[in-house]
């Protein structure tokens, strides 16, 4: 196929697609798509071309610190100090390649993430509707197009049916463009009026239409543009900004801290007193040689102060910990969600699909005065029709015949065989349902009765339609022909059937069907039909209804108001969809969590409520609910009161979403809503967590959401609710044990020095303790599985500090333990040997670094007991602990790094004193947890 995109908009639908090499009905076979793929490449836009490795490495010594240590290293190395400065330079490179690593475990995570929130596209291949991630898309492809979807590549329209599209993005026109598939126009045409195009990235906003990939990725229109434009950026979550802005005010700090040290070894370091004039120029010479050295440690001290390492551990566990939510169903699209996550007070949750199993099977039909019970569940067209109880043939009554074609027509939904090579009676093969759950209940309604889609087509050809609204709540199709058993005598050429909300439908319906007559639908008659809607949402059951009328055109502008009146009421059709199993615990941890639902549905309150007490979620019988028809006679605060006690909200529409996200979080609470029609996206961008439908939604709602459930599961909401819990509460562990051990380092020089005995750390020390205690096991941390109690808490307060009273506390206490057992060790190798510093150092380095590696098992929870976690649980954190255990060890043993360390051999004498001293941090951490989990409550108290 050659390049001809300038020409699609010029050429009628057969030249089309003979140059496209494709079939309308059939779509490309897998093998073709294959191949035109490799031909074409991806459907997706380029990105900026993402640093090297040394791109990554330089970026690693533009740190100021880093830079002074090296200015110094190379100062001393000129002094003489060749080995120290070498080995200062060794472990900042090695840190260095360490960090990349780092950066690019985190790039590969989000890009991995990325990948994952990539849009699908709706498409035919091998004659069957299937979806495909969008970058999949080929040249060729015939694609689906609906109300709310993205149009994923450039198409030459071959099918509209009122299909609207939003061109804002592409040409700035603010109203969306009316489309039409059977046109052809001069070559000229500008890009704004190309009416049989739709172009990549913009967004259907009404109707439905089918077209052809004339053009993917970087040749589509928007490519073009996007050509000298780069799409990647990189996110900071507001906890990374908020971790970054700890780490300079901590490198600060440190600086502060480091100068004061320098300054007061320099002063206890100098004695001019005892200075000759003989002796003055090696007294420089000296002198010059300690104050490089003093620096080099302020300078080191300040380096392994500051967890620079942070913002990478962080992007990392927030990576890893968005993708075992994907395991959960719950893709995160804004890595600030996952934040936002721990802090959910409330889940507003749909119903249908969501709290239900989306299953829907027609069960009920009624017309008139005869009620027919369907067998069968699932979407296999399998069942029996009964008349409580006795066999019943739908055949026998015009009535019924006429509520499942018109339910089949007013309906987009397909059965397709599972395998396109089945052969024999229809009814004995296996189906998939290919669209809405519940037009799907009412094909399979159809089928069951051997009205099958393409035969009654065929008969009734559709030539016009009015889609479905969440506003108007009902869809209408007009069909070509006289429908059996609703003839009229006057011979109408066309008929409207119309399905629908029941009380909107009663409110258009003139007329209703009985015994194949149009009779009026008198005040008795609609009070006996309201009547039966109420009993059967009681049963828990949804309901819509199906009326026709007879046309005599197809009206050019097709007006709702207009078409949709004076129907005739056929009956109506009810429905089950049982709760999905696995929701009622999930509501219940929800509760213990401190975590409250409450349902938001467009069906009937008696409906609602008996799903609602199925599955619990109603806190009491005296449970409000409230519908959509309250919401308007309430002023916004008087919602704002009320709101507190209502559980369920019935009969509303998505413009009702946005006034119940407003009342909750004016009332503080943190809300997750979910969604998944195009009316919809308001309410998610206005609530705390956005969650759209991964299976229902459409594509606008789930650019809008920060959050898409694959399965559409509530269940899926809470557990991703317990892995933001996770995710935060292991930020928070790593975060705690890397500033109380850099605390702790600070204070041991600090301290050491200000006594007057020397820090009892050098550089390379301090460097070697930064790369050892900074790396694994923080990292080891972040992928803890939580604690298990995680989901018995309340929520994390919204503007709660990473570092609150617990953590500081935790720190303090910490630091005190730290420093006391490093500086008690390092006192004690002075005085078994005060001519020998280099043992007194070395015990102070030992116990310092092995502390702080056997407290990181204790880092594991703030709150839970070490045992109770199980010691070994955390595999990585065993990996982590044993390879930095061995490169303590190998710095104090191994002879030809012991110079370089400035460290000795350690005996049994000395491991005698260390190994008492290195349990003490944890001894002194567990028993802090064992004091804030007698003042803390066990669970959370139930949300409000």
């Amino acid at each position: 196929m050659e390049k001809e995109s300038t020409t699609w908009h010029s050429r009628p639908i057969e030249d089309v697609v003979e140059t496209s090499e494709t079939d309308l009905e059939a779509g490309l076979t897998p093998a073709e798509a294959k191949a035109r793929l490799e031909q074409h490449g991806p459907n997706e836009l380029a990105e900026a071309p993402r640093p090297g490795f040394l791109q990554l490495l330089l970026r690693q010594f533009q740190d100021f610190l880093i830079l002074i240590l090296i200015a110094a290293a190379g100062l001393s190395f000129l002094l003489g100090e060749t080995i120290e400065a070498a080995a200062i330079l060794a472990i900042v490179i090695l840190n260095a390649v360490l960090g990349v690593i780092q950066e690019n475990k985190a790039e590969e995570a989000l890009a991995a993430l990325k990948k994952m929130a990539a849009p699908e596209a709706r498409i035919m291949r091998d004659g069957h509707r299937i979806s495909v991630p969008a970058r999949e898309l080929v040249p060729g492809d015939i694609v689906f197009l609906d109300a709310g979807s993205y149009v994923p590549a450039d198409l030459r329209l071959v099918e509209t049916a009122n299909l609207k599209i939003d061109e804002a993005s592409l040409t700035g026109e603010s109203v969306p463009v009316d489309k039409q598939a059977d046109t052809t126009l001069a070559q000229e045409v500008p890009l704004g009026d190309r009416r049989n195009l739709a172009f990549m990235g913009t967004t259907v906003t009404y109707g439905r239409g089918t077209g052809v990939v004339v053009d993917t990725g970087m040749q589509t229109e928007i490519g073009l543009i996007a050509e000298m434009i780069q799409s990647y950026e990189d996110e900071a979550t507001p906890l990374q900004r908020r971790l970054d802005q700890l780490g300079r005010w901590l490198g600060w700090g440190t600086l502060v801290i480091s100068g004061i040290v320098f300054i007061e070894a320099l002063i206890q370091d100098t004695n001019l007193s005892t200075i000759t004039a003989e002796g003055l120029i090696p007294y420089v010479v000296q002198t010059q040689e300690q104050i490089v050295e003093l620096f080099i440690v302020a300078v080191s001290l300040a380096v392994a102060a500051v967890p620079e390492g942070l913002p990478a551990v962080v992007t990392i566990v927030l990576a890893l910990g968005m993708q075992e939510m994907v395991r959960r169903h719950a893709l995160i699209r804004r890595l600030p969600a996952v934040e936002t996550l721990g802090s959910a007070t409330v889940i507003c949750s749909d119903k249908t699909g969501t709290l239900t199993q989306n299953e829907m099977t027609a069960s009920r039909l009624y017309v008139a005065n005869l009620r027919l019970d369907v067998g069968g569940e699932g979407y296999q067209p399998e069942g029996r029709f009964t008349n409580y109880g006795d066999p019943a043939d739908p055949y026998d009554h015009p009535e019924i015949l006429a509520l499942l074609t018109g339910g089949l027509l007013a309906s987009d939904a397909r059965l397709e065989p599972v395998s396109s090579e089945e052969t024999g009676p229809q009814n004995d093969r296996e189906y998939r349902m290919v669209g809405d759950p519940t037009e799907g209940a009412l094909v399979v309604a159809g089928a069951k009765a051997g009205l099958w889609r393409d035969e009654v087509e065929d008969r009734l050809p559709r030539v016009a339609e009015i889609p479905f609204d969440s506003d108007r709540k009902r869809m209408t199709t007009i069909h070509r022909g006289q429908p059996r058993g609703l003839e009229e005598p006057g011979g109408a050429e066309y008929v409207a059937y119309v399905k629908g909300a029941p009380d909107v439908m009663l409110s258009l319906c003139d007329t209703i069907l009985e015994n194949g007559v149009e009779v009026p639908l008198t005040q008795g008659r609609r009070q006996h039909i309201e009547n039966v809607i109420r009993d059967l949402g009681r049963d828990g059951l949804r309901v819509l209804a199906v009326a026709y009328r007879h046309l005599d055109e197809v009206p050019d502008e097709l007006d709702p108001d207009e078409v949709e009146r004076n129907l005739s009421l056929i009956g109506l059709v009810a429905m089950t969809d049982p709760a999905r199993p696995e929701v009622k615990p999930a509501v219940e941890t929800a509760r213990r969590a401190g975590i409250r639902t409450m349902m938001i549905t467009g069906d009937y309150p008696d409906t609602a409520r008996a799903i609602a007490e199925e599955i619990n979620l109603v806190r009491s019988k005296d449970g409000r609910v409230l519908t959509g028809a309250d919401l308007e006679r309430l002023s916004d605060q008087d919602l704002l009161q009320e709101i507190d006690d209502v559980d369920v909200f019935a009969r509303v529409s998505p413009q009702h979403k946005v006034r119940i996200v407003e009342a909750l979080k004016g009332r503080d609470q943190v809300v997750a809503m979910t969604g998944d029609g195009v009316n919809d996206a308001p309410a998610l961008k206005r609530a705390s967590i956005g969650v759209a439908m991964g299976i229902t939604g459409t594509d606008v709602t789930k650019e809008t959401a920060d959050m898409v459930l694959t399965d559409d599961n509530y269940a899926s909401i809470v557990s991703a609710v317990e892995q933001g819990r996770i995710i935060y509460s292991n930020i928070r562990k790593f975060v705690f044990f890397l500033l109380s051990c850099n605390v702790a380092e600070i204070m041991v020089i600090f301290l050491g020095t200000l006594f007057g005995s020397g820090a009892p750390l050098n550089a390379i020390q301090l460097l070697w303790l930064n790369l050892l205690t900074d790396g694994a096991p923080a990292l080891a941390l972040g992928l803890e599985k939580g604690d298990p109690d995680i989901m018995e808490r309340p929520p994390r307060p919204v503007r709660e500090p990473i570092i609150n009273r617990l953590m500081t506390i935790g720190i303090s206490v910490q630091t005190i333990a730290i420093s006391a057992v490093v500086l008690s060790a390092f006192y004690i190798g002075r005085m078994w040997e005060p001519g020998n510093p280099l043992l007194a150092g070395t015990m102070a380095f030992v116990t310092l670094s092995a502390s702080e590696l056997v407290r990181a098992y204790t880092a594991r929870s703030e709150r839970a007991s070490l045992f109770r976690l199980g010691v070994f649980s955390n595999k990585y954190m065993q990996y982590a602990v044993v390879v930095s255990l061995v490169l303590l060890l190998a710095v104090v043993y191994v002879p030809f790094l012991q110079p370089i360390f400035k460290t000795v051999p350690l005996g049994t004498r000395e491991w005698t004193v260390i190994l008492p001293f290195l349990l003490v941090p944890s001894v002194v951490a567990e028993v802090t947890k064992l004091v804030i989990r007698k003042e803390e409550p066990r669970t959370a108290e139930p949300a409000a």
